[in-house]
């Protein structure tokens, strides 16, 4: 047993000299399947453990995800075969396959604090590609190490490597052992069917609501989506967002409102992508296309592949994406249209909705956090900045993104955070509109 264990010993240094690109050769590996075997079981229980200091191991463990994670062990070895078989070395396989697993305990403990380094650079999209650069380096490496580096086989065992990794990150997502569980004596009250039956009749009433618009006159038109219950500043923001619009704007009978919230499952239709989807139908019927503007605000979490979430216990609700709503809104028929998204990343948005015809307003670039989605709020910073204080001073959306993006900017800095760098686009037509209609004098 002491004999084995100092072989796994050795690999594992092994591997993290290999990625680290520290001198090393091949005899550096312990080769066996027995060593092989080890080398699995030991990586594998670093991944359990990587994933119970991420969670606490609060939850409930997931027993897919073992069989996911395990499932990689065939195509590291097929990798293995492919190299082995291209230099025409067969003897190498298992030597191969070594090496390409040899460092991935040290990769799973660098992943561990990739995610809050990459939200603190500000470009969470770059560090992952990074580590992923790295990962790949380091697989061509262990090619070269166990197999040599002569030409073309090394170039065709790099490409068998690049095919690995791929297959894995799209064929093996990654999952978390430990699934954080609801309360057990947490209430549902959408499991009630008094409830549950209601949300029916509450999006049905709502898009009833939303009356015509007058011909002649143009108008706004007022939709509001807040899909994540998780924490209640949304529903406490569009609230105020709701009203803001109704008395400030003119929006009474041309707006609905979607909202998430355990507390308000008998004030508001469910924030889905399918209710969206109908409320957009709904608006863009009852408005006077040529005439009359949408503005559409949306309030959730957002995370850095510019998905909104979407959270309404004991619902799974999809998430919605960019290129999601644009579907949406094209499928509507809407034409002129301004579109404010307060959430993380938010300005991966901005290319898939701007037009000509649309102003598009983020709480945050499309690679930076926004801030004060906390529970107790009463806003998020952005929402804050923008309705609550940017609106009160100015009618016109313009104007108060630049009041706002200046508000936020001071009050980051101030607490050292990251700037989150709101963002924005006007289509040049829509501009010349906002300057002779809603970008009238300031009030």
């Amino acid at each position: 047993m002491r004999f084995h264990l100092a072989a796994l010993y050795r690999n594992v240094v092994a591997g993290a000299r290999l990625a680290l690109f520290m001198p090393l050769r091949a005899f550096d590996f312990r080769v066996s399947p027995l060593e092989y075997s080890l080398l699995v079981a030991f990586n594998f229980l670093v991944w359990l453990v990587a994933a119970a200091l991420r969670t606490g191991a609060e939850g409930e463990f997931d027993t897919a995800a073992p069989a996911i994670y395990l499932a990689s062990i065939p195509l590291v070895l097929l990798t293995a075969a492919v190299v082995a078989a291209i230099y025409g070395a067969a003897e190498r396989l298992l030597l191969i396959a070594t090496a390409l697993t040899a460092s991935d305990a040290l990769f799973e403990l660098i992943a561990l604090v990739v995610p809050s380094l990459a939200v603190a650079s500000g470009f969470p999209r770059v560090a992952i590609l990074l580590l992923l650069a790295w990962i790949w380096a380091t697989a061509v490496r262990a090619v070269v190490v166990c197999a040599g580096a002569q030409r073309p086989q090394v170039l065709k065992g790099a490409l068998a490597v690049t095919a690995m990794i791929a297959i894995g990150f799209y064929a093996f997502p990654r999952t978390e052992v430990w699934n954080e569980p609801l309360e057990e004596n947490e209430p549902q009250p959408l499991a009630e069917e008094r409830v549950f039956h209601l949300q029916g009749q509450l999006i049905e009433r709502a898009l009833d609501a939303v009356q015509p618009g007058r011909t002649g006159v143009p108008e706004l038109f007022f939709v509001g989506f807040a899909p994540d219950a998780s924490q209640d500043v949304f529903v406490k923001e569009m609230r105020f967002v709701r009203r803001l619009f109704d008395e400030r704007y003119g929006t009474g009978g041309h707006a609905i409102v979607l909202a998430n919230s355990q507390e308000a499952l008998e004030e508001f239709p469910l924030a889905s992508v399918t209710n969206l989807e109908r409320a957009l139908r709904r608006v863009a019927e009852q408005m006077n296309g040529d005439e009359d503007t949408l503005f559409l605000y949306i309030s959730a979490h957002g995370s850095a592949d510019h998905r909104l979430s979407a959270v309404q216990p004991p619902l799974e609700l999809a998430a919605l994406t960019p290129s999601a709503l644009a579907r949406l809104l094209q499928d509507a028929g809407i034409k002129w249209r301004v579109i404010v998204i307060s959430a993380c990343y938010a300005g991966g948005f901005i290319e898939p909705l701007r037009d000509d015809n649309s102003v598009v307003i983020t709480a945050a670039a499309a690679e930076r956090s926004s801030f004060g989605c906390d529970t107790g709020r009463d806003f998020t910073y952005f929402g804050e900045a923008y309705f609550r204080d940017g609106l009160a001073g100015t009618r016109s959306f313009t104007r108060a993104f630049e009041l706002a993006k200046a508000s936020v900017a001071k009050r980051e800095a101030a607490e050292g955070l990251t700037p989150s760098l709101p963002q924005m686009w006007v289509g040049r037509s829509i501009a010349e509109r906002l300057h002779e209609a809603s970008d009238r004098p300031d009030k």
